[in-house]
């Protein structure tokens, strides 16, 4: 099952893929009326809105990361941990620069 590996590549590896589908999932959601493209430019748009999607992307990490630590897989968690902090760094990057 895929909750009992511990490797922090792979723990790098969900760290990575888990926001996107958090970000999918919320666009899905919220913005079901706009393609991909013009959410980019609503987010262009209403640069306020960056903050609810880096919030509800980095959720799905969150969930991750609580699952791994409760299961006792410290490798695997430090690899979304330290993954969660990249996309931080990123989009705080994006949001004030």
């Amino acid at each position: 099952m895929i909750f009992k590996k511990d490797n922090f590549i792979f723990g790098l590896s969900l760290g990575f893929i888990a926001p996107m589908i958090g970000f999918l999932v919320y666009k899905l959601v919220k913005f079901k009326a706009l393609s991909l493209s013009e959410m980019f430019q609503w987010l262009k748009m209403n640069p306020n809105l960056i903050t609810v999607f880096i919030s509800v992307s980095l959720m799905a990490n969150a969930i991750l990361f609580t699952i791994y630590v409760n299961g006792r897989r410290d490798k695997t968690a430090k690899g979304i941990f330290i993954m969660t902090m990249i996309y931080a760094v990123i989009a705080l990057a994006f949001k004030y620069w």
